[in-house]
């Protein structure tokens, strides 16, 4: 399955981050997965939550720029060398890594890694068919 990630676009400036997990904390809306890439001019606050309509919601209310976009959020073994044996096989299946991050997601026998791929639908098919779970929501 393919899950929403929500990325919103935000200034270099001192506070600008709480001021989104305020806005999320208000609606009522739980983190989870995070990850935010810094560029010279601006930030891209990349998300999972717990309720993605209810997020672009608030978030467009509160005059925050946004986009969807499909990941993967793929559980896998929390064993030594278990993400790398995901990265081999998209390796041999010519599945492109645009970026990864780590969910808050964990068992005591798995958690949950954020891919996004080239091409979720074949990434997803890969995975499955090597007995990988890839789930819609947490």
């Amino acid at each position: 399955m393919k899950m929403k990630q929500i990325s919103i676009f935000l200034e270099n400036s001192t506070g600008r981050i709480a001021e989104v997990t305020r806005v999320l904390k208000d609606a009522g809306v739980n983190l989870r997965a995070i990850s935010i890439a810094d560029t010279a001019d601006f930030g891209i606050l990349r998300l999972i939550t717990s309720d993605s309509e209810r997020t672009l919601e608030v978030l467009k209310k509160a005059n925050f720029t946004t986009r969807t976009t499909d990941v993967l959020a793929v559980k896998i073994p929390d064993q030594v060398g278990s993400l790398h044996d995901v990265m081999v096989l998209f390796q041999k299946n010519s599945i492109n890594i645009e970026y990864l991050y780590a969910s808050f997601e964990m068992t005591e026998d798995s958690t949950v890694i954020i891919f996004k791929v080239e091409n979720p639908d074949d990434g997803l098919k890969v995975l499955e068919a090597n007995g990988y779970e890839a789930i819609s929501s947490f």
